[in-house]
């Protein structure tokens, strides 16, 4: 790669810190008033007005995963414990699970305040402003390898050996959908207009399935899309549509991404286009809000910003190692990143409108 064709600087360094290990997951506030950041050693601490204040000292014990609420009311952070603690305001107010299994999926519904957390083989829903648990769903096969909302609030997806279950949360003792896969799902997200739901599974392949279809109950035929070097380690989507009317989709694998792009001709399903420019592992990738720019978080220590998901704008880097995880501001002027030697790294784009 050649750094002097990228001389573009729209996003600058405005603060750093670091933490005692390596960063395990960061998180914006919906509104983006503040940046939650978790460590392997067991912090949490939470950045806000270029401030950044310890809610948790480490004692060894690594968080895995955090989340806000839709509000920002909230904060959920799970973990090694086998706990899910909850902060509200800076307050510690509640601490969930039962301490027999790992913490290591967590998401918050879209428009209440309602937290699905993995417990093993199962998962439980949790309502933030009546502190009770609403459900307890059993994914059985497996234990829970992800967890996702539809953003309607309608469905919750789980995913793990065998595929993807996907239960009616207005009747939670309903059968879920199922989505069957051949091996393992290890990760899933759904697209944010709720239309698709794509899954990256442990035989090296990606699904993606029509909501509409999964829930209609008539044997799912998801497309298939196979040829990954390694496995995938994240599936993104963007919140706008190409000129077909469908979102763009984007994973990683290995060292390089691919970007999909849904066909017109409905036979030809999904049409890749392969992004290389790191010389390691990416652990992450996300893209902008309202926006194709995509960001890619390596462990060769580089952001890899693509302008409209296609070629090098900017490289961020820092002076610590590989980056572990990254986050967009809601507003797309900001983002964050963690290293895997526990930096917290922030840019700025002042020039973001």
């Amino acid at each position: 790669m050649n750094f002097s064709t990228i001389d573009s600087k729209e996003f600058e360094q405005l603060f750093s810190a670091t933490l005692s290990d390596y960063i395990t997951a960061i998180a914006w506030s919906p509104q983006g008033k503040s940046l939650a950041v978790a460590s392997a050693f067991g912090e949490v601490a939470q950045w806000e007005n270029e401030k950044l204040t310890i809610l948790q000292a480490g004692n060894d014990a690594s968080f895995n995963c955090l989340a806000f609420s839709y509000d920002g009311q909230f904060l959920a952070v799970g973990g090694q414990d086998g706990r899910v603690k909850i902060w509200r305001k800076g307050e510690l107010i509640s601490t969930l699970g039962n301490n027999t299994a790992w913490i290591d999926k967590l998401a918050w519904h879209p428009t209440s305040n309602q937290l699905a957390f993995s417990l093993g083989r199962y998962v439980q829903v949790w309502d933030a402003d009546f502190r009770e648990i609403v459900v307890t769903l059993n994914f059985e096969s497996s234990s829970a390898l992800g967890i996702d909302w539809c953003s309607d609030g309608e469905h919750l997806a789980i995913c793990g050996h065998r595929g993807v279950k996907v239960w009616n949360c207005q009747d939670w003792h309903q059968e879920p959908y199922i989505l069957d896969i051949p091996s393992a799902c290890i990760s899933m997200a759904w697209s944010p207009d709720g239309k698709y739901l794509a899954s990256a599974n442990m035989d090296r392949t990606l699904s993606v399935v029509e909501t509409q279809q999964l829930i209609s109950g008539n044997d799912p035929q998801p497309w298939v899309m196979r040829g990954f070097p390694g496995k995938i380690r994240q599936i993104a989507w963007s919140n706008i549509s190409n000129q077909n009317s469908a979102p763009v989709l984007a994973c990683c694998s290995v060292d390089g991404i691919i970007v999909w792009e849904k066909s017109p001709d409905e036979s030809l399903g999904w049409e890749a286009t392969v992004l290389t420019n790191h010389v390691d592992v990416i652990n992450a990738i996300a893209f902008a809000p309202n926006s194709l720019l995509l960001a890619s978080a390596g462990a060769d220590g580089w952001i890899c910003l693509w302008q409209q998901a296609k070629q090098v704008l900017q490289i961020l880097t820092s002076a610590s190692e590989g980056f572990s995880c990254l986050a967009w501001h809601p507003q797309g002027n900001q983002i964050a990143a963690g290293t895997e030697n526990g930096e917290l790294v922030i840019w700025s784009n002042s020039t973001h409108s």
